[in-house]
């Protein structure tokens, strides 16, 4: 049976619930994408756009996994950067850094511009501040804040210092940051309920409800669900973390980390002044951060603790409440209404993993962590190479990944172990 959707402030505060119909019987189409988040349907709408014939595959609703989970930032944040423009430089040459820079921002435009051709409510707003947990890490934000001048963006950035700290966040934890204009924050599940509705206004068909069991290979890719068939010249596997399709090409190359988030009650206008007098996104620099920003109704969201273990945290709130009560000592004891967790696809280098498991059949995962803004750029990368260019599509597929051997469990384990790693050798620095 489907799942409901979970209990998150972003599913509590939906503006239209899809009601899209489950798949039944035969269908003909140029494209069958399998998976109802940012990543499939982002690239139903590029092909929408295009004059394609579509058709969406989603197991359970619109925006359902980790789509619908996440902390709603949108931040020029590549978690592999170093790791893709040392591979890129093999195939593109000096080309690379420009190359990861500008892709670094090319997910704002798209969801920028598409928020505002089609309407798509989903509280978008400008802002966001990467902040300065131990003093070295100001050596990492002055860099940042360097390149941005170096490539003419530096009306968009402001190096905030510790005593500077108290105008942009009532917290006593940090030692400066770095305010970035460019970067946004919004409602997850309403944005991708807004790209669905405008893809099908396009004539994408869309199904939810419809698990797929199988993709069967041929000249005619088939994908087939419970009760019906889609028959494509191409078929995208755009499941992330959320299935099990193609094991034996995809075993071992990303692995399911629970992400957990809250949300608190409303909180008074004063208090929400405090704490976030400009209403920015907020994350950290630690390698296992905390990640949070007020909604637009004013209750704080805030996210951290990531388990990489595959498994979901028992208690959501009670692992992030003494976090929350760390950055902001004046929400003690504070009520949290939502708390709900979520799958990121992790990979071990951090490249998102483009590719295809047969000639016909596509697949793209693997944001670790960092999926608004780099799925909408896959999504386009991926809608571009079904429609013939192929360029962008081929560097990544040509990058290498790491693939752990065995079975999820072991992967999971040994992601979980060098997580730990690195968090201690943070800790110590």
């Amino acid at each position: 049976m489907p799942a409901e959707r979970c209990a998150s402030y972003y599913n509590a505060t939906i503006n239209q619930e899809s009601d899209y119909p489950e798949l039944e019987g035969d269908i003909r189409v140029d494209v069958a994408i399998v998976g109802g988040g940012f990543t499939g349907v982002a690239t139903a709408l590029e092909l929408s756009e295009k004059g394609y014939k579509v058709a969406l595959i989603e197991a359970n609703k619109i925006a359902w996994g980790a789509t619908g989970r996440n902390g709603g930032q949108v931040t020029g944040s590549l978690s592999g950067d170093a790791a893709m423009t040392k591979q890129l430089r093999r195939q593109i040459g000096n080309e690379a850094e420009d190359y990861v820079w500008n892709l670094r921002w090319r997910g704002h435009d798209i969801i920028k511009n598409r928020v505002a051709k089609y309407g798509i409510e989903c509280d978008l707003k400008f802002g966001h501040i990467q902040t300065a947990y131990q003093m070295l890490h100001m050596h990492e934000l002055r860099a940042m804040h360097d390149e941005a001048q170096r490539r003419g963006m530096g009306e968009f950035m402001t190096l905030v210092s510790a005593d500077e700290m108290l105008a942009y966040l009532g917290s006593p934890l940090y030692h400066g940051g770095l305010v970035n204009r460019r970067n946004m924050h919004l409602h997850s599940v309403n944005l991708c309920l807004g790209e669905a509705h405008a893809a099908a206004g396009l004539g994408a068909l869309i199904f939810e409800n419809s698990p797929v069991l199988d993709i069967e290979e041929g000249d005619l890719a088939t994908v087939v669900t419970a009760k019906g068939k889609v028959r494509a010249n191409s078929v995208l596997i755009a499941g992330n973390a959320y299935h099990k399709l193609a094991r034996p090409q995809l075993r071992g190359m990303l692995f399911p980390a629970s992400l957990g988030n809250c949300a608190t009650a409303i909180l008074p206008d004063e208090i929400a002044s405090q704490i976030n007098p400009q209403d920015l996104a907020v994350y950290d620099c630690r390698f296992v951060l905390d990640y949070y920003r007020l909604t637009a109704d004013k209750r704080l969201m805030f996210g951290g603790g990531t388990n990489y273990s595959g498994r979901d945290p028992k208690n959501v709130a009670a692992e992030l409440r003494p976090a929350i009560e760390r950055t902001f000592p004046q929400l003690k004891g504070v009520d949290i209404e939502f708390a709900w967790a979520g799958m990121a696809g992790i990979v071990i280098n951090r490249i998102p993993q483009l590719g295809k498991v047969s000639p016909n059949v596509f697949y793209c995962q693997g944001y670790s962590g960092h999926g608004v803004a780099t799925s909408h750029i896959m999504a386009e990368i991926m809608a571009n190479a079904m429609d013939g260019q192929l360029r962008e599509f081929d560097l990544f597929a040509a990058m290498r990944h790491i693939r752990i051997p065995l079975n999820e469990w072991f992967g999971n384990q040994a992601l979980a172990l060098g997580m730990l790693y690195y968090t201690l050798r943070e800790n110590w620095r």
